[in-house]
């Protein structure tokens, strides 16, 4: 597909919409939310919307990972045995992603969206305490690579799974999750366009115009969340997985 294959209205609402996930995806996840119907609304077949969409995200992601990294927000040290986890389970559910109607994905989504909006709704707060060393390894082995390999084969709401992850089996507090979510977020999204790169599944074009959008939505997210209120996140988070929870129960016929 070529740039003359767009018309610039498209193109900008394209940019428009790299903005917004960029913004989303930092404070809470479920920018994929806008980017991969927009990315189809533009004539894109799926696996080609899939693709460039984890182009277009992983710099979006990378840069508020290196805002906050530069922050001093996180310590990399403490987090690349578990972005290394991501990053495997996400190999392996790119791939797998090839080869299977991703329609598939609908019948589980909602549920697991449901999940999060209804854990964030009636979840008391957490206090900043860490949990048992079983729950670590149950978190690092087989958690974080089950999120992983979902990112690879689709990715809306990875960001969500992160945060209540982080919340559940490290007893982080709300922010401080949603802070090494992002460097999470970035390898499983790295090590899926890896794949979706070598299957030839990527508009390059369409990639690189919403990667600006998506530096600019990214770094308005990575300044707010490092002030943000938690209980305003914490409403973010259940409206997107709501939102999402919503889109996919429409695309599977429930509303009609």
């Amino acid at each position: 597909m070529e740039l003359a294959d767009y018309t610039l209205e498209i193109l900008s609402f394209l940019f428009v919409i790299g903005i917004l996930a960029g913004f989303l995806d930092t404070l809470a996840g479920g920018g994929g939310l806008l980017s991969i119907p927009a990315l189809m609304m533009s004539g894109m077949p799926p696996l080609l919307a899939l693709g460039t969409n984890k182009l277009q995200a992983s710099v979006g992601i990378g840069t508020a990972t290196l805002l906050l990294l530069k922050k001093k927000k996180f310590d990399w040290a403490e987090v690349k045995i578990l972005a290394r986890a991501t990053f495997i389970g996400s190999i392996v559910g790119a791939v797998i992603v090839q080869f299977i109607d991703t329609e598939v994905l609908s019948f589980v989504i909602p549920v697991v969206l449901g999940f999060i909006a209804l854990y964030f709704v009636v979840s008391p707060e957490v206090k900043s305490k860490r949990d048992s060393k079983g729950s670590q390894r149950i978190y690092q082995n087989i958690i974080l690579p089950i999120i992983g390999a979902y990112d690879g084969m689709f990715g809306p709401g990875t960001g969500s799974f992160y945060v209540m992850t982080g919340v559940v089996f490290k007893q982080l507090d709300l922010i401080k999750s949603a802070i090494v979510a992002k460097p999470l977020n970035l390898a499983s999204n790295v090590a899926s366009l890896i794949v979706f790169l070598s299957f030839g599944h990527v508009v390059w074009v369409i990639g690189f115009l919403m990667m600006g959008g998506q530096v600019i939505g990214a770094s308005l997210g990575a300044h707010y969340l490092v002030k943000a209120n938690p209980k305003a996140l914490r409403f973010l988070i259940v409206f997107m997985s709501v939102a999402m929870l919503a889109r996919y129960s429409y695309s599977m016929g429930w509303f009609s």
